[in-house]
């Protein structure tokens, strides 16, 4: 058996060998985008029970497109961080780039807009 150094992983790699983890940066982004996309369903999930609890109460809650830019929102990130999580270098930092863009989009047209 091979002997690992203290930046291998501790189980094979997709060839049989050991591979390299990915550097502090790239692992940062990964988790930050991690997070990005839990608030982002949370941000869903409130929209959608604004809107329940605005229907059956009587007032105005958000409308339909701002629930359905909320739920596709969470829809795209979550996706977008499954896809980041089993991935390394570059390719792990572009779909972390994707979490990001969805909810700047979001906040962009639905909060601020």
């Amino acid at each position: 058996m091979e002997r690992q150094t203290a930046g291998e992983r501790q189980t094979p790699g997709r060839y049989g060998r050991y591979e390299a983890r990915d550097p502090m940066v790239v692992r940062s982004v990964r988790a930050l985008s991690g997070a990005v996309a839990a608030g982002t369903v949370v941000l869903a999930c409130v929209a959608v029970g604004a809107a329940f609890v605005g229907t059956r109460e009587g007032f105005p809650g958000p409308g339909s497109t701002t629930v359905a830019a909320h739920v596709v929102a969470a829809v795209v990130a979550v996706a977008a961080q499954w896809w980041t999580d089993r991935r390394f270098g570059a390719q792990a930092l572009l779909g972390s780039l994707v979490v990001f863009v969805s909810l700047g989009t979001l906040v962009w047209t639905q909060w601020w807009g």
